[in-house]
């Protein structure tokens, strides 16, 4: 029997505002523990929370980027719980009226474009963190708290049950860091914790409407191991099935080192929270003005910068995907073809040369010491034939770590192209003298030795001769 998997996310996205949501302790990443508290944030008796405006705007960003309706009267809602990192006993969060509903986001995938609906976007508080010893012996086994990011301003964005595999979960995560990313209000750094995905799987045999009993996926911190996690439950599930066994509604915990997910506890449903309106916090009323000039701020949201960018642009769809993958790679990219308006040339080396130099470093390009403009003016000298192909790949690592324009390179080290019909003709006779045998070898009908020829001149010229004239020269001089 052939089955289908049902994919739903909720992604946790951490805001980039400089208090919490509630008081204004600092969400600076990487204070000491619990240096950034205060009694609001850690539920001291008779301490009241104030709602943080820029976290209510930002959270109304996200939902008119992924086209939902925003509400205009929302309410603040307590989620009841106990856990170690949760100092009041409660989650302030937003249950029955969510602050943005009923949007989707685009996604490209195995070359196709899918919507993905969004069930809501809602505002919430962070939780503390747990610190737990990595050795210790049974007696004196220890866990530690921190509250500094308890009250750190959440959204949590919940799709629909739209997916279906497990690439398709994966594009869906990175396109939502990207919108995030694009409005500047999260910076999408899973591995820091501050956009966190939870997820709900099961499968159906193919043709089947009703869903299976799900569940839910926890501690994946990376898209890969959100991609991982996945196959291996989809397989685990199928596996139950097909032995006739049943699957069970739980939470379980991806164990990277494993490869596997493994049981954490009975999964929870809405009422086991006891949500009730919190009484310390008014219902947040947003008026149409408001929502319009914070409309009118959105960027241009990566969807439409890449279709944008092979309409204007004439590159193909790949290229643009790779670059609109960040706002910044994307002011780049448009910076340059600016300057050199070859656009699938300057692709290519922003792709080609530029990206793998930084991947190479672990450097974003925000820390780029080649600016637009000199990969622009580096592109314009190969066109002149001023430099070659092959010399500007050397201009280019130079640029890379000095940061010098490409024309003062080209001067200083000598590597301005040979154009001089005459030298190249010379190097051309001394090399064809050289290797008599092998020019005979050619007339004869080895084709593939002409590239021998090319690069035995290019040797001569020390990679400076210009190679369109090397090959006519090289046919010419060879009775083509």
């Amino acid at each position: 029997m052939e089955y289908e998997a049902i994919i739903g996310l909720e992604v946790h996205a951490q805001l980039l505002t400089e208090s919490k949501i509630f008081c204004s302790c600092s969400t600076a990443f990487g204070a000491e523990p619990n240096s950034h508290t205060c009694p609001v944030c850690t539920g001291h008796p008779g301490s009241l929370p104030v709602v943080n405006r820029k976290a209510v705007a930002f959270s109304i960003k996200m939902g008119l980027a992924t086209h939902c309706n925003i509400a205009r009267r929302s309410l603040f809602a307590r989620k009841n719980y106990f856990y170690p990192d949760l100092p009041k006993g409660y989650q302030i969060s937003q249950y029955e009226m969510p602050l943005a509903q009923n949007g989707y986001v685009e996604i490209l995938t195995d070359g196709t474009t899918k919507r993905i609906g969004i069930i809501r976007v809602h505002m919430e508080e962070d939780a503390g963190k747990l610190i737990h010893q990595e050795e210790f012996m049974d007696a004196s086994r220890l866990s530690f708290v921190d509250f500094n990011r308890t009250g750190v301003p959440l959204i949590e964005i919940v799709s629909a049950p739209d997916i279906r595999t497990s690439q398709e979960a994966g594009d869906y995560l990175r396109t939502l860091s990207t919108i995030l990313q694009y409005l500047e209000i999260c910076d999408g750094k899973m591995e820091e914790g501050s956009l966190r995905c939870d997820a709900n799987v099961s499968i159906r045999p193919q043709g089947q409407e009703a869903f299976g009993i799900r569940t839910e996926l926890k501690n994946m911190n990376s898209f890969r191991h959100v991609e991982r996690a996945l196959d291996y439950e989809i397989e685990r599930q199928i596996q139950l099935a097909e032995d006739g066994e049943t699957v069970v509604q739980e939470t379980r915990l991806w164990d990277p080192q494993r490869s596997m997910t493994i049981p954490m506890r009975g999964k929870e449903e809405a009422h086991d929270y006891r949500y009730f309106p919190d009484p310390d916090l008014v219902p947040l009323v947003i008026d149409d003005e408001w929502i319009e000039e914070i409309r009118g701020s959105l960027p241009e949201l990566p969807m439409q910068k890449r279709r944008r960018f092979v309409r204007e642009y004439q590159i193909p769809e790949y290229d643009a995907g790779v670059l609109t993958s960040s706002r910044a790679l994307a002011d780049y990219y448009e910076a340059c073809a600016k300057v050199f308006l070859e656009p699938k040339t300057v692709s290519n080396w922003v792709m080609g040369e530029l990206l793998g130099a930084l991947k190479r470093d672990d450097r974003e390009i925000t820390d780029c010491r080649v600016s637009p403009s000199g990969l622009g003016g580096m592109l314009q000298l190969i066109k002149d034939g001023t430099i070659s192909g092959k010399i500007a790949k050397t201009v280019f690592e130079e640029m890379y770590e000095s940061g010098k324009e490409a024309s003062l390179i080209v001067k200083e080290k000598g590597l301005i192209q040979v154009t001089d019909k005459g030298l190249i003709e010379e190097a051309v006779e001394r090399v064809l003298e050289t290797n008599p045998e092998l020019v005979e070898a050619y007339r004869k009908g080895k084709g593939k030795l002409f590239g021998f020829f090319v690069g035995q001149v290019m040797k001569e010229t020390r990679g400076k001769a210009n190679p369109q004239l090397v090959n006519e020269l090289l046919k010419k001089r060879l009775g083509e």
